[in-house]
């Protein structure tokens, strides 16, 4: 996909502009992966919020300290 993205390019606006570095693309990545990490913190929080997990882990530790 990239090989044909850079044809492409090269094809549209010449090769001696064409040729560039994927500089700034390790930062994209980062980002996705923050974004990503963000909803998943999100959904974790309203699924522990609803009432049966709630309910399950209040029975887990009250059965845990009653021993």
């Amino acid at each position: 996909m990239r090989e044909y993205i850079r044809t492409t390019l090269r094809s549209l606006i010449g090769p001696k502009h064409a040729d560039f570095e994927e500089e700034g693309s390790t930062t994209v990545e980062y980002a996705i992966g923050a974004i990503a990490a963000a909803g998943f913190a999100g959904l974790l929080v309203v699924v522990l919020k609803s009432g049966a997990v709630k309910g399950l882990l209040q029975g887990l530790i009250t059965t845990a300290l009653s021993f």
